[in-house]
């Protein structure tokens, strides 16, 4: 793939996106009690095309139905990513109102703007017993994070990310982005709370930074003594998790173009996480177009979508950013309720 991290290496860095988090933590919380829970909104003034792609076993999701490409609705005006598990689903809630106080969203009559339908689709983590069981995300969490939306935005133990947990490792919120030669941008936004590991072992690098290489994360491999102390760690407290994300492009693409999208990026999963799409996760990868930028197709025969080889190497970069944004979760996680973080382990 050629191409080079947009100015921020975030989904930001995809015209059209905004990005915002809320979430509540307690200085001090020991597991299953304090405040550890958050809730992150992808926006997209104006609506983008969308499309969504569920490969694990345990979903927790709002509004995946009507994503379908065989579907009515065409586009989305924001996507949550939450905490909570089913609970947290009631943030949504609290981005359809904010984006109906700011007219976003279906228009549902000609003569009164403020009659809008915000379609918001959205997916949880299960993070309920890093906090407090009975505090997770509601509406006003919901409302909050989309207020708070806008170019530049927080990683590590932030928004949907804060009660995240990967393997034995402390998880939380990434992102990463890909400016191709032809001028189109692909970006990635990730909570990383995987049953799977996101470390190898034997070496202490992530996963993930296989494809691009450590130094590309300026990593080098753990000692042996540091490699000792990973492996000492004991398994996740739960098995019900989940890594959830939303990967974007101001290419455009129509639903049948953004659900292959959806589908190739969680190669890049795969490829961070091991294992990955197992049955007690409820992975899941939303696809949107902005259209901002229109490249000109190539000559193909008639048998071929138009957009066939652009499409083709927006799936590759998908792949690669969502890939990043796991590494850059991992990287930036900070420890709660005596979660370890990477950085705590591997602090070279």
């Amino acid at each position: 793939m050629r191409g080079v991290p947009g100015p921020r290496n975030a989904i930001t860095d995809v015209t059209g996106v905004l990005v915002g988090h809320h979430h509540v933590l307690d200085d001090e919380v020991s597991p299953g009690s304090g405040a550890a829970t958050g809730c992150t909104v992808v926006r997209m003034p104006g609506g983008a095309v969308a499309a969504v792609d569920v490969r694990g076993g345990g979903p927790g999701t709002r509004e995946t139905d009507l994503l379908d490409p065989a579907n009515t609705v065409r586009r989305v005006d924001a996507v949550l990513l939450t905490g909570g598990s089913a609970y947290g689903l009631a943030a949504a809630d609290g981005v359809m109102r904010w984006a109906e106080e700011h007219g976003e969203g279906i228009p549902m009559s000609p003569t009164d703007p403020s009659r809008v339908v915000p379609i918001v689709p959205a997916a949880v983590i299960f993070d309920l017993p890093v906090g407090s069981w009975d505090i997770r995300p509601d509406a006003d969490f919901g409302f909050r994070a989309a207020e708070a939306a806008a170019t530049d935005f927080a990683r590590g133990t932030v928004g949907a990310g804060v009660g995240a947990q990967a393997g034995a490792l402390k998880g939380g919120i990434g992102s990463a982005s890909v400016v191709l030669d032809n001028g189109v941008t692909v970006g990635a936004i990730v909570v990383a709370n995987p049953v799977g590991s996101v470390v190898d072992p034997r070496t202490g690098l992530p996963w993930g930074a296989g494809t691009d290489g450590p130094e590309f994360f300026g990593l080098r491999p753990g000692t042996p003594t540091e490699i000792a102390a990973l492996a000492a760690l004991p398994g996740k407290s739960t098995v019900l998790n989940t890594t959830i994300g939303v990967v974007a492009t101001d290419a455009t693409l129509d639903p049948v173009g953004c659900r292959r999208l959806a589908a190739t990026a969680h190669d890049g999963l795969a490829r961070a996480i091991r294992p990955v799409h197992s049955p007690l996760d409820g992975d899941t990868l939303f696809a949107v177009s902005t259209g901002a930028v229109r490249v000109q197709a190539n000559p193909l025969p008639a048998a071929f979508p138009a957009d066939l080889m652009l499409l083709d190497e927006l799936c590759t970069a998908a792949a690669v950013v969502v890939e990043r944004a796991v590494v850059d979760a991992v990287l930036a996680a900070t420890s709660v309720a005596g979660i370890p973080a990477y950085r705590d382990l591997f602090p070279r």
